[in-house]
């Protein structure tokens, strides 16, 4: 059977999606706000041979509310009502029945793309949305959710929590899961050190399963300055391990009074709370990029192994001196080591230090912090403590804080010794000696674009091109500019900068947050293909190197070249 819809009231929709592709440049995925029950009606449909849930009093919102998201306004809300007016007085009442197709998991996974059509569960129900997702200008946003559930998707963009949203996605169901799929649980081998770890955002893409290391898609890394806790990037090196927040003690060593042992409640009720927004970058972020000039040794971390948050616990330096560092201890002591309770199978944990000077500055900000965008870290970030050194590379951030040492020597750990570390272009593994540089810390200014995507394209009648991206530099340096290109840098735009703080400038030294940025440009005349290149300046004047080659080393870390995305212009179609 074919799916009953007038040709006119679908060219009218064609035509205003046109339209309205180029005023939409911030376009909220309709998948975020389905939530709640649905009704039970149905109707014949073609395409995969099943039933069609439909209820006619959610059509009135169908289009209307596609074109409010793309950000077109009334008026286009308007034209579309009307092309769906249209539609409905064309279609006839359709036989009503009680029993929906059933459907696996495997069938639905099946249906991942446009060409094999895009199918979605929630909360039991199967829905087809390859119409929908065809006529969005966020559709590839949506496209995240394919094959699988809509339920960890509203959580990014949890804007429109409301009854007519569910109506238009009952006009897409097609059956149900059967009750096997619903209630499948992933096995899990007891023997298996990594058995036990928490779920995860199935946007996330991911470089390594045991142990996990994830980012989010590109595409959706600028879109808040804060980054949900669900799709910050996750870097595991090691099995997540449990901890009971009633038995959790942090140990801190080489203070007068000895072993100092501290649970997570006095931690809490000793200390002021403080809060900051950090953003933390893996040492190997666009890593990629340098795989493409030669090989090295790593995960092949695209350019959003970087995220920012608000953090929150005790001051460090609140903690050492209550607990009786003095100038005394200091003449001995040049580092604080910490050590995590992740450990691998001989018992060795995940272990990192920074130098003093951080840890006791009161500008330094350095938290042990328990919560995360206002609530409890997350077991993949490190619940129920982890120590959080903004401005400073990922690594010395460790997770799971079990133990803090003050000390004259640097952690042992093999992270902080022969890891982590800068060499030039011309050392190979052969001559390589992680002796000789020092352990990263602060990291250099970084900035890349997040929309639109590389191999991507746009249409000439357009006349320009909305860019975006984010940028950063670490030890607190402030970005204070976005230098934008579409000719590979021959020719250059200033980027407008976002942040949170409303136009205020951070306190000097104290820029830990990322600042995003966007920017139209005007097409170039005559041009097939945009190379769109970005490179970022901080307070000090320092800014990236134009090509990976010179920066390039073995480890493949402190990528931070001007970053390259190359786009087609699509003449338009007459």
């Amino acid at each position: 059977m074919q799916r009953l819809k007038p040709s006119q009231g679908l060219s009218q929709l064609l035509l205003i999606r046109s339209q309205s592709s180029r005023i939409s440049k911030g376009i909220i995925p309709l998948l975020s706000v389905w939530d709640g029950h649905l009704s039970s009606r149905w109707r014949s449909t073609g395409g995969h041979g099943g039933q069609k849930y439909f209820n006619n009093n959610g059509q009135k919102f169908r289009f209307a509310l596609a074109g409010l998201l793309a950000g077109t306004g009334a008026v286009l809300a308007y034209k579309l009502h009307q092309s769906k007016v249209q539609w409905a007085a064309s279609s006839a009442q359709l036989p009503v029945t009680s029993s929906p197709p059933v459907y696996t998991l495997e069938e639905v996974t099946k249906h991942r793309s446009l060409d094999n059509g895009v199918w979605v569960t929630y909360k039991g129900d199967v829905y087809d949305i390859t119409e929908f997702v065809a006529m969005h200008p966020g559709g590839d946003k949506i496209l995240l959710a394919a094959g699988g559930a809509l339920e960890p998707y509203w959580a990014l963009y949890a804007v429109h929590k409301e009854e007519h949203v569910l109506e238009i996605l009952s006009e897409y169901k097609i059956g149900v899961l059967n009750p096997e799929s619903i209630k499948r649980q992933e096995s899990t081998d007891p023997l298996d050190p990594y058995s036990g770890e928490p779920s995860r955002h199935p946007a996330l893409q991911i470089n390594s399963l045991k142990p996990f290391n994830a980012e989010p898609p590109a595409s959706v890394l600028a879109d808040n300055y804060i980054t949900p806790s669900a799709i910050f990037f996750k870097r595991n090196h090691l099995p997540v391990p449990k901890v009971d927040p009633e038995t959790y003690r942090l140990e801190i060593e080489g203070l007068p009074g000895g072993v100092v042992s501290v649970t997570l409640s006095e931690l809490k009720s000793r200390f002021p709370k403080h809060t900051i927004t950090a953003t933390l970058q893996c040492a190997g972020n666009r890593r990629s990029e340098m795989n493409k000039v030669k090989q090295v040794k790593g995960l092949n971390w695209g350019i959003a192994a970087i995220s920012n948050a608000t953090w929150s616990g005790a001051s460090l330096r609140e903690v050492l001196l209550h607990y009786g560092f003095t100038p005394e201890v200091a003449i001995n002591a040049k580092h604080i080591q910490f050590e995590g309770l992740d450990k691998d199978v001989t018992g060795t944990a995940y272990g990192a230090s920074i130098n003093l000077n951080k840890a006791l500055s009161e500008e330094g900000d350095v938290l042990l912090a328990y919560e995360m965008n206002g609530e409890d870290l997350p077991p993949d970030h490190g619940y129920p403590v982890r120590v959080v050194v903004p401005g400073v590379v990922g690594a010395r951030n460790v997770k799971w804080l079990g133990r803090i040492v003050v000390s004259h020597e640097e952690s042992k750990s093999h992270w902080q010794q022969n890891d982590y570390k800068g060499f030039s272009p011309g050392t190979d593994w052969d001559t390589v000696d992680f002796k000789s540089a020092p352990a990263i810390q602060e990291l250099p200014i970084q900035s890349a674009i997040t929309h639109p995507a590389e191999g991507s394209s746009v249409e000439r009648g357009d006349e320009e091109v909305t860019i975006k991206g984010y940028a950063w530099s670490g030890g607190g340096r402030e970005v204070v500019r976005v230098d934008v290109s579409v000719d590979g840098g021959n020719t250059w735009h200033v980027a407008k900068l976002h942040s949170s703080d409303l136009g205020r400038n951070p306190a000097p030294g104290r820029a830990w947050a990322w600042k995003l940025w966007e920017i139209d440009v005007p097409l170039p005349d005559g041009a097939q293909e945009l190379e769109i290149v970005c490179k970022a300046v901080d307070n000090s004047y320092n800014t990236q190197p134009d090509t990976v080659g010179p920066i390039w080393n073995l480890r493949g870390v402190l990528s931070n070249a001007w970053h390259r995305v190359k786009v087609k212009v699509k003449d338009d179609q007459k």
